[in-house]
């Protein structure tokens, strides 16, 4: 790879070429300015960066003791709570506070729904995460397990009316929760007409029985499309969530409809996060390279993809805003797009698009910092052809912060990068996700040192959980994968983080965000369980798709959140000592056919995924789990199943033999599971020299040594020898081998 001098840096060709050619143009800032800014900010944040990460070895190691000094002994919940706030792990949580955080988007602040997060390496994906701020109804239910496939209502190549019916009927039962006719039923209606009065149009609504009704609450009709003696739609709100009845008699399922209904179309992918992290594979220049190019397009609304579907050639672009014209008559616009939020990468790792004077690789995380900036610069300079944030600020969401001193780092370099980019102080927001351990423990703290910036908090199970696997490595052997969820640890988490983001002002401010739905082909589970989440006071929570964005905004219809967050306000249904509890096994060894079981699920988990991210460069995928049920994984997902198998070894519960024996296992059923994949690499074929299997042993038989437990090292490592050293050939390296170089 070619470095050119950029200041005092070193940066590969096409990155350089992608800031200097593509990026800076248009947002006021030189190249030269910008190549400067960064370099000063690696001078100045790179040493920090680097002591943090070995902040967090030292902490690890001093609880790592802890456990091994008493062992055998039985645990002592108090005296293990009183070394956590010895050795600084838990910090003192000081006084009550509000969040401090302006100009945020309503999208984020006040409009409760789904939440996609997209791997922006793929053009496709990430411009069909975007366009997912509105969701045909007709084709969710249609084309999912929503809606059974009974005898003569099944799926098929050709429409099926039977189906269709049935589409159509349960969408008119929705508007009849979501936005009531005063009496009767949408199921009941042949036409729509306005009519005016005291200076307002007002929605009527004509029965097959001859009778017109209003809604039973005219508030709810939001607007119109088309002409008042022609419409073309419908706009209905409930909730500060819209919805539209299209209306089109010469579409084929609108010329069945007495009142011309073609379809339904629910406002539904609120936010979308647009990932450079765990749902991406970027192990070297070029993939970062492309990672940063989609993003720039994106920002700019000139971003575009064409594929073949279905024999003919599709071109994706993003859509426009919608237009309406509102019951006082006047023409008004929605957004047509999700509010794109952006997810750098954490502390740990470093890069080689761009070396320092030195010739040393730099973090990761500052450069992702830089470059989003830039690349935002041009909506909030308003050049580019779409506006995401009509409030000028731009949202960086930080993954695998580990407690207050790390939240107040990222701040401080968002700060640094506003003032070196020319942006008002508190553009760039953050949101925090509550992923790891140590920022669970002192979450209150974590707000408090973002407190003008934070725009969202989460929960994300699995990587939480990995981290509580790898943080009491030596406390003894876990509870079996599944059982996790029904820990006392777990719960407290979940409720924890909606009543520390309540009780800091986050309700009509900032998001409180649930985990994704994993199961992308299981819509009717997902609509029967994870209403739980808005009833939980979560403003959003993550979907795997569009369209089970637009089944799980119902939802957010069925439950008022910030009307249930008033409910919640000032409860705290739980403290650190529930969330210290360890997830132990406690009533002896598994037995042998629950050990082989547990190995089973998690090497076969681990292979689907490090397979096409080592060998393909996927990132997130849909993988068949070991009874062939897809699965959306990413590296949290592989996380918590490498720890958890590296914890039970050693702790002795199996062997290495018994491991790797269920891995070589499990590397033929995965590899079946691909046999239809041309471009797939079987592991069976050649162990030894399988970059995918070895990638697989590494995780597990090196996994208790591993920093936090991370993945990233060696499916970095891995990925680059399955590339055959493309990029510069240098070793992969986490950040902190760089400290006091």
């Amino acid at each position: 790879m070619e470095y050119l001098r950029r200041a005092g840096l070193q940066a590969a060709r096409p990155l350089a070429e992608l800031v200097d050619g593509e990026m800076a143009p248009g947002t006021g800032v030189d190249p030269d300015d910008f190549w400067q800014a960064l370099e000063k900010i690696v001078l100045e944040f790179g040493p920090a960066n680097a002591r943090l990460l070995q902040k967090r070895q030292e902490l690890q190691e001093s609880i790592d003791r802890w456990h091994m000094e008493r062992k055998g002994k039985e645990h002592d919940p108090e005296a293990y709570k009183s070394f956590l706030y010895d050795t600084g792990y838990i910090e003192p949580e000081g006084e009550d506070f509000t969040i401090e955080t302006e100009n945020v988007d309503r999208e984020i602040s006040s409009i409760p729904g789904p939440q996609l997060v997209v791997p922006v390496d793929n053009a496709r994906y990430a411009l069909n995460a975007c366009n997912a701020r509105w969701g045909s109804f007709y084709d969710a239910l249609y084309g999912t397990d929503v809606i059974p496939a009974i005898k003569g209502a099944e799926k098929g190549q050709e429409y099926n009316p039977v189906r269709g019916a049935i589409v159509v009927h349960s969408a008119a039962a929705f508007l009849d929760r979501a936005a009531p006719l005063e009496v009767g039923s949408y199921n009941e209606a042949a036409g729509f007409e306005l009519t005016a009065g005291s200076g307002l149009f007002e929605l009527l609504v004509s029965l097959k029985d001859g009778k017109v009704v209003r809604l039973r609450e005219p508030r709810q009709f939001a607007g119109y499309a088309g002409k008042k003696n022609s419409l073309e739609a419908i706009l209905l709100c409930n909730n500060r969530l819209h919805m539209e009845i299209s209306i089109d008699p010469q579409d084929p399922v609108g010329r069945n409809h007495p009142a011309g209904v073609s379809d339904v179309v629910l406002e539904a992918a609120i936010t979308t996060i647009l990932d450079l992290e765990d749902s991406v594979a970027a192990v070297d220049t070029m993939d970062k390279v492309l990672v940063y190019r989609n993003l720039l397009g994106l920002f700019k609304g000139d971003l575009e993809t064409s594929f073949e579907k279905g024999g003919r050639l599709v071109r994706r672009v993003l859509k426009p805003d919608r237009h309406y014209i509102s019951p006082q008559g006047k023409n008004f616009q929605l957004p047509g797009r999700s509010l794109m939020l952006v997810r750098t990468v954490g502390h740990l790792m470093t890069t080689d698009a761009v070396l320092d004077s030195r010739g040393r690789e730099i973090p990761e995380g500052i450069l992702d910092t830089l470059i989003t900036s830039l690349a935002g610069l041009h909506d909030l300079k308003g050049t580019g052809r779409y506006r995401n944030s009509r409030c000028g600020s731009l949202y960086i969401v930080k993954p695998k912060l580990h407690g207050p001193e790390e939240t107040s780092f990222t701040c401080d370099l968002f700060a640094r990068t506003e003032e070196l980019l020319g942006l008002p102080g508190n553009t760039v927001k953050i949101g925090v996700m509550d992923e790891e351990r140590r920022t669970s423990l002192n979450l209150k703290e974590c707000i408090r040192a973002a407190r003008e910036r934070i725009i969202f908090i989460n929960t994300g199970f699995l990587d939480r959980t990995g981290d509580e696997i790898h943080t009491g490595m030596e406390a003894g052997a876990m509870v079996r994968k599944g059982d996790m969820k029904k820990e006392p640890w777990m719960q407290a988490y979940e409720d924890q983080n909606v009543d520390v983001g309540l009780a800091c002002g986050f309700s009509g401010r900032a998001q409180i965000g649930k985990g994704m739905w994993p199961k992308p082909d299981e819509m009717l589970e997902m609509v029967r369980d994870k209403l739980a989440h808005p009833l939980a006071g979560a403003s959003c929570a993550w979907v795997p798709s569009p369209v089970a964005a637009t089944l799980h905004v119902t939802h957010y219809h069925q439950v008022d959140v910030l009307a249930r967050q008033e409910e919640l306000q000032r409860q705290r249904r739980t403290g650190l000592d529930d969330l210290l509890i360890l997830p132990l096994l406690r009533e002896g060894v598994p037995s042998a056919e629950e050990i082989r079981e547990e190995l089973e699920i998690n090497a076969q988990s681990i292979l689907g995924y490090v397979v096409r991210w080592v060998e393909q460069g996927i990132g997130c995928s849909k993988v068949p789990d070991i009874n062939d049920t897809g699965l959306m994984e990413d590296r949290a997902t592989l996380r918590i199943s490498s720890q958890h198998i590296a914890n039970w070894l050693h702790h002795g519960v199996c062997t290495r033999e018994e491991v790797l024996e269920t891995l070589m296992r499990m590397a033929r059923i995965v590899d079946r599971q691909n046999g239809h994949d041309p471009g797939y690499s079987p592991m069976a074929e050649d162990f030894e020299n399988s970059a995918s299997f070895q990638a697989a042993c590494d995780l597990v038989f090196k996994g208790r040594l591993q920093p936090g437990g991370y993945t990233e090292p060696i499916l970095h490592a891995r990925r680059r020898q399955a590339k055959g050293g493309a990029s510069t050939g240098r070793p992969v390296r986490e950040a902190s081998l760089i400290q006091g170089q």
